[in-house]
């Protein structure tokens, strides 16, 4: 069972976030709190300022990336980046030594092993954690064109928080993902989607799928940079391009994100989704899926599903069981249901909602990419997103579960559970499970 400290943190957590799903309830009836624009983060929540830096072993940078919304990103580039490319006669070696890891949840599937420790970049660093070469008059890091960077697999991420809170930059978050990005070796991108209930369902998931899209866009840019610099290089005149090489807008401002277009590898992209985040992810999947080729260079080939925010209209024995679970228990969850959905759509069997809906519409199950899927023995939502994994591997997806005991919604980025040891471990076996589908040595990861 959780501790008796978790057990009264839960206690005072659902009064407020209850309070708080009234409170915008009433307010929304009442003046009706619609805006296209929208919000993405909310004022009373600690946020954790952006630091271009590798102070820590990352360094971040926030992106406002639709002047129509308040759509913005967060990346998380590991220092790591910053290591010299592996040569291609090494690509191949399967040189890595696995031990089985086994004593700290229960796995739905194959067993797996874990990895060796990500490469750690040992030059010389001046007091901002970046080599002088590489620093921008502010402090921050500035890829070199002079040298062939390391490219790095790309993680959207997708916060949780019911719908109404949270966001990509609050100080949960930026722990949660900048841990993510140095176990997993991979560059993050925290999707600051529009709230509800100022914008509810479809906004979150159109600004999901607008950030993958916008990745994509980002990679084309970055091949038109290099490939016009070669052409001025050559003596021919590109009239879009500023003295640094770099495509321009009408006010000369760079068009293309300078850490993605050194460092980013779109073709080994994978989702991450944490509560509701998960089931944003789940459709941004569907999505990617019905896009097909439309999307390259950009391929999910994987996502993590995070004890997504599943429910429906027939009650799962842990519904009904763990209805007043900690945290997030089902009466505060409907509440924020009713908050995201529109009133003419409201119902648990909606597509975002219930993954197994027979209304859900979008490609076959089969056709999805690999999914692993996190979830807790004191979570009330745990039974519908197991059901969810059984039915993906019902038709051979690789989808394994990971259900870790004692634990909670959110036990693994909550702020108050982020630095607890089960805490740590999900996201080192997140990462095992991961690698096995960005690794450039290829498959070389059981799981």
């Amino acid at each position: 069972m959780p501790g008796v400290a978790v057990k009264l943190y839960s206690v005072f957590f659902k009064l407020l976030l209850k309070h708080r799903l009234q409170n915008l309830i009433s307010i929304s009836a009442a003046d009706g709190l619609s805006d296209s624009f929208g919000v993405s983060t909310r004022s009373d929540e600690s946020v954790a300022a952006a630091n271009p830096s590798f102070t820590d072993g990352v360094a971040t940078k926030d992106i406002h990336i639709d002047p129509m919304t308040s759509l913005t990103v967060r990346i998380f580039l590991p220092e790591s980046a910053l290591s010299p490319p592996e040569p291609d006669s090494l690509r191949h070696k399967d040189h890595f030594h696995h031990q089985t890891r086994s004593d700290r949840r229960h796995s739905y599937g194959p067993n797996h092993n874990s990895p060796a420790p990500a490469e750690r970049n040992e030059s010389r660093r001046n007091s901002y954690g970046c080599n002088n070469e590489n620093l921008e008059p502010y402090g921050g890091y500035a890829p070199s064109a002079k040298r062939n960077s390391r490219k790095l697999p790309v993680m959207l991420q997708f916060h949780g928080g019911g719908w109404v809170s949270g966001s990509s930059d609050s100080a949960a978050n930026d722990f949660f993902c900048r841990r993510i990005a140095k176990v997993c070796d991979v560059i993050v991108l925290a999707v600051g989607y529009r709230l509800a209930p100022e914008n509810r369902y479809p906004a979150a998931f159109e600004d999901g799928v607008k950030v993958l899209n916008w990745l994509g866009k980002q990679a084309n840019l970055a091949e038109c940079c290099k490939s016009l610099g070669n052409r001025r290089g050559n003596g021919v005149e590109v009239k879009k391009l500023n003295v640094q090489g770099q495509i321009v807008d009408a006010f000369g401002a760079s068009m293309v994100e300078p850490w993605l277009a050194a460092h980013a590898d779109p073709s080994r992209c994978v989702l991450l989704g944490v509560s509701c985040g998960g089931n944003i992810a789940d459709y941004v999947a569907r999505k990617a899926v019905e896009a097909g080729k439309l999307l390259e260079p950009v391929k999910v080939v994987a996502q993590v599903l995070m004890y997504p925010f599943f429910i429906g209209n027939n009650p799962t024995q842990s519904e009904i069981k763990l209805a007043n679970s900690y945290f997030y228990d089902k009466p505060v969850s409907v509440l924020a249901w009713k908050l995201f959905l529109p009133e003419k759509e409201f119902d648990f069997d909606h597509p975002a909602a219930n993954p197994l809906a027979h209304n859900r519409s979008g490609p076959p199950l089969k056709l999805m990419p690999p999914t692993l899927t996190v979830v807790a023995e004191h979570d009330w939502m745990r039974d519908r997103a197991i059901a969810y994994s059984e039915e993906l591997r019902k038709v051979n997806v690789d989808s394994p579960v990971l259900e870790y005991k004692d634990a909670v919604h959110e036990f693994a980025t909550l702020d108050m559970l982020l630095k607890t040891p089960q805490a740590q471990a999900c996201a080192e076996d997140i990462a095992i499970w991961v690698k096995k589908y960005i690794s450039i040595r290829g498959h070389e990861f059981s799981y």
